[in-house]
């Protein structure tokens, strides 16, 4: 068996390990829970997998599925090393801001992280960006929602390279995401 290959038991392993991890945080502003978020993200991975061969599927949907649990849960980055490996534990240490720095440097340090890693993790931050691109919480101000945008585009043009077929979707989000902007 090909290890780059995902397989379903590889995905299982990890989709509970963050489940548990991640139990009783919802999606900000829902009562959805959080898993949701994480299971979308990786439901654009497979997709973009299916279209770009050749890549490191297991990296790519393990990323994916645990790409916030070192910034949102209190697991450490050596559990996530020996249960996933050291490749999955550096692109999730990568894809996760540091709150030491300023928050107006987070991005572009995680951006510069990110690109210092296999394409795989570039592609679930693009994932990422894409399943966030939805209808704003209705008490984000127009700023906030045209900054989100432009957040995005910053995401686009430092990760574009990871993933064609990802960051054609995310384009696309983009510029239906200029409708939350009109209608502020």
């Amino acid at each position: 068996m090909n290890p780059h290959r995902w397989s379903q038991e590889s995905y299982i392993t990890a989709y509970k390990f963050a489940a548990a991890a991640h139990q009783g945080q919802t999606i900000p502003g829902t009562p959805l829970p959080y898993i949701m978020h994480l299971s979308f993200v990786s439901m654009e991975i497979i997709a973009a997998l299916s279209e770009e061969r050749g890549r490191d599927e297991t990296l790519a949907i393990q990323s994916a599925l645990l790409h916030d649990i070192l910034e949102d849960t209190p697991t450490p980055y050596e559990q996530v090393a020996a249960q996933f490996g050291q490749a999955v534990a550096d692109g999730v240490l990568a894809l996760t801001k540091n709150a030491a720095l300023p928050k107006s440097e987070q991005m572009a340090d995680s951006l510069h992280r990110i690109r210092q890693q296999p394409p795989e993790i570039g592609m679930v931050k693009l994932a990422d960006r894409i399943t966030n691109l939805q209808a704003p919480p209705p008490h984000w101000p127009a700023d906030k929602i045209r900054s989100y945008q432009e957040e995005a585009i910053t995401i686009y043009a430092a990760l574009k390279h990871s993933s064609p077929y990802l960051a054609a979707r995310l384009w696309y989000k983009i510029d239906v995401y200029q409708n939350y902007i009109k209608a502020n």
